[in-house]
């Protein structure tokens, strides 16, 4: 997109030097810059996907690392500005499609941190709900709570190989390459935060889609295969659906069975619900006008009026 604006720029300047030229070659300018209106107006989708990386991404990391370890999690006592430095030497002078998860180890061991046991929730395809979870139920931690998930959440980055230092210009997605800068940051935290999971575990799902549990996902494809029945005593899985629906899928049926059997091969201990109350409350909050909302506010006052007698 960076490109993309810089070029319409340029045109505009070249524009103002040919004011005086003939009425042609002014028409012909005028054309170009209308053609490349309408492309970014009505063509927005690949041009995002050009997005380089997060201006200003230093500030922004190493700001969230300060505050981090100065209001969230005081106890620590890292250096923030040493992180950073192992970060850039792991992104910054490779190609944008050529960053390992191994490049990454050493910011990782300069940021060591464990978690309580009983407070692991992993999730898939319900962001929105679990950081609204997270938040009530103040119990649990997410990676999106550890220090390299607070530090990095949300942001894009990506190097190039013939300069020293980002690219603010355009980024590949992560599909586009195995060994994606982002995405092998992401996968080294989703493994840590799994292989440091014990006692009881939570798991969020979307019944509201296909393939609730996608062996493709990050849960999947790595969180899955991280967790040790050595160490996890219970994985407790929590199906929720959108309060509209569709209902896809539930605990016994569709994709939470294969995730379930998978567990029982490997030896853990499992619950499942597809009618947490919590879950459903929460959603309410946001749509009280659900008739299920209503359904369900309904039970609570006759449970209350019972306790009551």
């Amino acid at each position: 997109m960076y490109k993309q604006a810089g070029f319409l720029n340029r045109k505009e300047a070249r524009g103002l030097t040919i004011m005086n030229k003939p009425q042609t070659s002014a028409s012909f300018v005028m054309i170009r810059v209308t053609v490349w209106f309408f492309i970014l107006l009505f063509c927005p989708g690949p041009l995002r996907a050009q997005l380089g990386t997060t201006p200003n991404i230093k500030h922004i990391v190493v700001g969230r690392c300060y505050n981090y370890i100065t209001l969230v999690n005081p106890s620590f006592r890292h250096d923030c500005e040493d992180i950073w430095r192992h970060f850039e030497e792991a992104v910054v002078h490779q190609s944008s499609c050529n960053v390992r998860v191994e490049d990454y180890h050493p910011m990782f061991y300069a940021m060591p941190q464990t978690l309580p046991c009983d407070r692991f929730l992993f999730w898939s395809k319900t962001r929105v709900l679990m950081h609204s979870y997270a938040a009530v139920v103040r119990q649990f931690w997410t990676l999106e709570d550890t220090l390299v998930g607070y530090m990095f959440n949300d942001l894009i980055w990506c190097g190039q190989e013939e300069d020293s230092g980002f690219d603010f210009s355009s980024c590949p997605e992560w599909s586009a390459c195995r060994n994606h800068p982002v995405y092998s940051l992401w996968r080294q935290g989703s493994q840590n935060f799994a292989e440091m999971a014990c006692g009881n575990i939570t798991v969020l799902l979307n019944g509201s889609i296909v393939n609730a549990f996608n062996k493709k996902s990050m849960f999947g494809s790595v969180e899955l295969d991280s967790l040790s029945p050595h160490r996890v005593d219970y994985v407790n899985i929590k199906v929720v659906t959108n309060l509209e629906g569709p209902i896809i899928e539930s605990c016994g049926k569709g994709s939470i069975v294969d995730l379930i059997q998978i567990l029982q091969s490997r030896g853990f201990r499992w619950t499942c619900t597809d009618d947490d109350q919590t879950l459903m409350i929460l959603q309410c909050i946001q749509n009280p006008k659900q008739p299920s909302c209503q359904t369900c506010a309904n039970s609570l006052r006759e449970k209350k009026s019972l306790t009551l007698n």
